[in-house]
């Protein structure tokens, strides 16, 4: 790298690092005037913003945020890029209420369940045919996780109109709520956190799971090196096709738990206008591990924060004390993805992300 080019280089970090701080410190001067001042509009943002139905929401819209990031994170850092969370969460969301729908209650296990867990099994499936087209076919990586977006947007509303005559099902329930006695009466974080949807629970533990799985396995171990020096980890004898399939099908499993629990845990149905009820998570799934540095921890918390200002903004449409436009109102969580964009800077991804290899053992 010549000397100007890193000096350009040094110059935009510490730009985005200054304008990243300067953001800091404006919502901290918010946060506290808000505070001190509870009677005024800031007051009022930051009561609601803060209430315990906003923070239960949060937790609740980040499910499908979230589990798609740590899908990406376990596809991406062992070398494959999957941009087609998007139609992983699709599928799996009108599966899961399609296959609820169709067995109805078993003996032994709610048929919502088993549309769950149909769900999950769909956005594998899905997943591994994405994974062979690029693994064993070398298809470019980019196109297919298009295509695979794409495929997933067609399909899941046809079905459904096959089916129900619209592109939107019909009601087949919730999971409902997990309620943890004695903790969920503690106050403020008791009804946030231990009387919530069983999807948040499945979303917390896959967060501490993943985390340790990429850092304290040997199976991470190989994933980091599948991503970063494949050739090295072939040499040590380990199969990186082998990983790389692994790693692309637990893609399709979390990202699966995402959309099935977004149906199954939220809504209870699967509406299949527009860019269908997933609008769009799965894009903000990749700018949540980017933003995270593809550390599980740190996409936990970008997922929550963007699933945090979507519940801001639902409940500011809600007072009608202040004269702001609902359609701007609705704008909030992807005007701070954008910043989050051009703050975050260059996030450095894995060195063989997107490079096919060829393993000794093939």
């Amino acid at each position: 790298m010549s000397t100007a080019r890193l000096q350009n280089t040094v110059a935009e970090y510490g730009l985005r690092r200054l304008l990243a701080y300067g953001a800091g410190v404006l919502l901290a001067i918010a946060v506290a005037y808000g505070a001190i001042f509870p009677n005024t509009a800031a007051g009022d943002l930051l009561r609601v913003a803060l209430s315990e139905s906003t923070l239960g929401a949060a937790l609740r819209l980040a499910v499908p945020i979230v589990c798609a990031a740590l899908g990406g994170i376990f596809a991406e850092k062992s070398g494959v890029i999957n941009i087609g969370l998007e139609g992983l969460l699709i599928i799996s969301a009108f599966t899961g209420v399609y296959v609820a729908d169709a067995v109805g209650s078993l003996a032994f296990l709610p048929g919502i369940w088993v549309g769950f867990f149909a769900g999950v099994l769909a956005s594998t499936l899905l997943s591994l045919l994405f994974a062979v087209v690029c693994l064993e076919y070398r298809a470019d990586q980019i196109i297919a996780g298009l295509a695979v977006w794409l495929i997933a947007l067609g399909l899941a509303p046809f079905v459904s109109q096959v089916a129900y005559g619209s592109v939107n099902t019909d009601s087949v329930g919730t999971l409902g709520t997990w309620t943890i006695p004695v903790l969920s009466e503690l106050p403020f974080v008791g009804s946030v956190l231990f009387d919530a949807s069983p999807v948040v629970y499945i979303m917390l533990f896959a967060v501490a799971g993943s985390w340790y799985v990429l850092n304290r396995t040997s199976f991470g171990r190989h994933v980091r090196a599948s991503g970063e020096n494949p050739k090295a980890l072939d040499t040590a004898g380990v199969n990186v096709t082998r990983t790389r399939y692994v790693a692309v099908a637990l893609s399709g499993v979390l990202s699966g738990i995402g959309g099935a629990g977004l149906s199954l845990g939220q809504v209870g149905l699967f509406i299949g206008n527009g860019q269908t009820m997933v609008n769009g998570r799965g894009f903000i799934a990749i700018v949540a591990y980017l933003f995270g540095n593809y550390n599980p921890l740190g996409a936990f918390g970008a997922g929550v924060l963007f699933a945090g200002l979507d519940a801001l903004q639902l409940r500011l449409q809600q007072i009608p004390a202040y004269a702001v436009p609902s359609s701007l109102v609705q704008t909030i969580p992807y005007i701070t993805v954008i910043i989050v964009l051009a703050l975050v800077g260059r996030t450095r991804i894995p060195s063989a992300a997107g490079e096919h290899y060829e393993s000794g053992e093939d």
